[in-house]
């Protein structure tokens, strides 16, 4: 019964992040381009009740991923949040008044049968909850350094898919290494109480990679469509944060012939994931005049997730 609840709370936490994600797209199109990646950008968006909204739910679905991952493996947890772009699709298209199409529907089945036909056949089990300081440091080391190339290969470049695609890249990173910290922080909770939970550093060095996964997502979908952004974050999260489960806390998955399940549900699920970023879910006249939104070919560039 534990991992059942394990993916449930998981798949609420989908559920969540994809309506902060609209939420905040909302706000992140209002932000002039030459205030990107600054303290302005920052400013613009705690001025936004979408923004402040948008993270009220996000929080939320901080709390159900916590208990997702307290009751479950990081494996497990992970790649259930591919979800969220179905659910992000379907509210982007009820908050237009919009129907989703029927290829959007296909995609989202596919998404879905695809990733419970993969984790069905993994199997992902949890390994250890103790990390060696060493593995902890290497684990830092190699997450924050890859998120600081993507940065630094982002910003000179001008706003477009390939910044778009750099930031979004950091972020999947950052989120990947912030659910990988929250494990940690989340299993002390469950082991030693809540003074365990508030002292060890682990609790706090989640908090500031979440942040900073955050912003930079946010400079991604000011930066480009989604198309160019998304295949990065939600396939990028779930892959970073599946090997980290596996070299970090020994989780385990199923090999041999469970292999040939477990590819054909990647591939189902990364063509669902291509297919739904083609889907329009906005009326034209919900992008701003000549913004690279409107001017894209792909309705669904509003849409990004937010944790």
């Amino acid at each position: 019964m534990v991992p059942e609840l394990s993916a449930l709370f998981a798949l609420l936490a989908a559920v969540g992040n994809a309506a902060g994600t609209v939420l905040q797209r909302v706000a992140a199109r209002t932000v002039p381009p030459d205030d990107a990646f600054s303290v302005r950008f920052v400013r613009h968006l705690l001025s936004s009740p979408a923004w402040l909204g948008g993270i009220a739910v996000v929080v939320g679905a901080a709390a159900c991923q916590a208990l997702a991952l307290t009751l479950g493996s990081l494996s497990l947890v992970q790649p259930i949040l591919v979800t969220e772009l179905p659910f992000t699709l379907l509210i982007a298209a009820a908050l237009a008044r919009r129907r989703l199409p029927t290829a959007g529907w296909v995609a989202a089945v596919v998404v879905a049968a695809g990733l419970g036909m993969a984790l069905a056949a993994a199997a992902p089990s949890g390994g250890g909850t103790e990390v060696a300081p060493g593995m902890w440091v290497l684990t830092l080391l190699t997450t924050v350094g890859a998120m600081a190339l993507c940065v630094l290969f982002a910003l000179p470049r001008p706003r477009g898919k390939a910044r778009a695609a750099l930031f979004s890249s950091a972020s999947a990173i950052g989120y990947a290494l912030t659910a990988t910290l929250m494990k940690s922080a989340t299993d002390t909770f469950d082991r030693d109480g809540a003074g365990a939970f508030f002292a060890c550093w682990q609790t706090y060095a989640f908090v500031a990679a979440g942040a900073c996964a955050l912003f930079l997502l946010a400079n991604a979908m000011e930066s480009g469509p989604l198309v160019a952004s998304q295949p990065a974050l939600t396939l990028g999260e779930a892959v970073i944060s599946l090997a980290l489960g596996i070299l970090v806390y020994g989780d385990r998955v199923r090999a041999g012939w469970w292999l040939v399940p477990e590819i054909v549900g990647a591939v189902m699920v990364t063509w669902g994931v291509l297919a739904l970023l083609r889907v329009d879910t906005e009326s034209p006249e919900s992008a701003s005049p000549g913004s690279p939104e409107r001017q894209s070919s792909t309705g669904v560039s509003d849409v990004r997730r937010p944790v």
